[in-house]
């Protein structure tokens, strides 16, 4: 635990450093679940650490130490972690958790209100044009999502630019964009490392819609037209945070689209998955050091108990239940092996 239990932060700037900007440089879709899957380990593994550090504090109180049956001067003496180390631990793991609850609340409400915009829109069908002269186009999800489209966005683009914005916002409700843009909200929550790598994500969404759209229409350069052309329409236009055709950095979308699609690239993937990999093996192997620790200390103490009540019967419910938790305990290793 000396060592291990810091990995997974170690872990966490390793990969929100470069992970951003290798993201935009690689094929959308894949990079989009890399993203996932790099939010959710280092999350864990942030949160984890933090939880083993502040325990190593808090089980060092003598009233959590008679709870569980184990000695403080024990827990102390192999402890490698300074009690002030610990104490930042619980405060920051406390943090976590608040941001992580009030972000999760926001978002709740999010979802209703959005669910409660479908509702109110016109028509049963999945394209729901609003009577508006603003240039407005967006995604909005809900049961089932709706692809919101202004007359006044529809006059800006020809018939193959209407056809290539529509397949854009098409492709983020049959991705499921928005849970991928949850996921990243939580994590940044939790971590606030991940906070750049919850930016990129918005913008490799963006990417993946533009390349779903390209092989839809078949035509990249008019998907490119489409997004420029939407984008300045929209221009210091108000919009709800939602995915939309217009968001993200649009010089380097069209970019990206006027070249030729992005080549699928194995090797940072492969990095990526080892020091994900890395992190959740420190992670298990920190738990399992603080679990042989505590073990260890509860072994002092249940020896310390024989040693001072001796074979006689003792005298309290207290020294009764702890007693009979010993002996359970005993039980246990000699079942077990000593290093169970």
């Amino acid at each position: 635990m000396r060592i291990s239990v810091y990995v997974p932060f170690l872990v966490s700037a390793l990969l929100t450093l470069p992970a951003p900007r290798l993201a935009r440089r690689l094929a959308p879709r894949p990079a989009a679940w890399a993203l996932a899957c790099i939010a959710i380990v280092t999350a864990a593994g942030w949160t984890g650490s933090l939880a083993l550090l502040a325990f190593t504090g808090v089980a060092q109180i003598p009233q959590v130490a008679a709870e569980g049956h184990w000695s403080v001067r024990a827990l102390r003496a192999q402890d490698p972690v300074h009690l002030t180390v610990a104490a930042g631990g619980a405060l920051l793991l406390a943090v976590s958790l608040v941001l992580l609850a009030v972000t999760a609340v926001r978002h709740v409400r999010q979802v209703a209100r959005a669910r409660r915009e479908c509702a109110r829109l016109p028509g049963d069908t999945e394209l729901a044009v609003l009577d508006d002269d603003a240039p407005l186009a967006f995604a909005l999800a809900g049961a089932p999502g709706r692809i919101v489209v202004s007359r006044g966005m529809l006059r800006c683009l020809d018939d193959d630019e209407r056809g290539a914005l529509l397949a854009h916002e098409r492709a983020h409700l049959h991705a499921g964009h928005h849970h991928f843009q949850t996921l990243w909200r939580l994590t940044a929550a939790v971590n606030p490392l991940l906070r750049p790598l919850a930016d990129a994500g918005a913008f490799v969404l963006e990417r993946w819609a533009d390349e779903e759209a390209a092989a839809r229409v078949g035509d990249r350069t008019v998907v490119a037209r489409a997004v420029g052309r939407a984008a300045l329409a929209a221009a210091g236009v108000s919009r709800p945070s939602v995915l939309a055709a217009t968001g993200g950095v649009v010089p380097q979308r069209v970019r990206a689209l006027l070249a030729p699609p992005p080549t699928r690239r194995t090797l940072p993937f492969v990095a990526g998955a080892l020091l994900l990999t890395l992190c959740s093996v420190s992670l298990v192997d920190a738990a399992s050091d603080s679990d042989e620790m505590v073990d260890s200390a509860k072994r002092v103490r249940c020896a310390a108990h024989g040693a001072a009540t001796g074979p006689t019967a003792v005298t309290t419910d207290h020294r009764h239940r702890r007693h009979d938790f010993c002996r359970g305990y005993r039980d246990r290793d000699e079942h077990q092996g000593p290093h169970a």
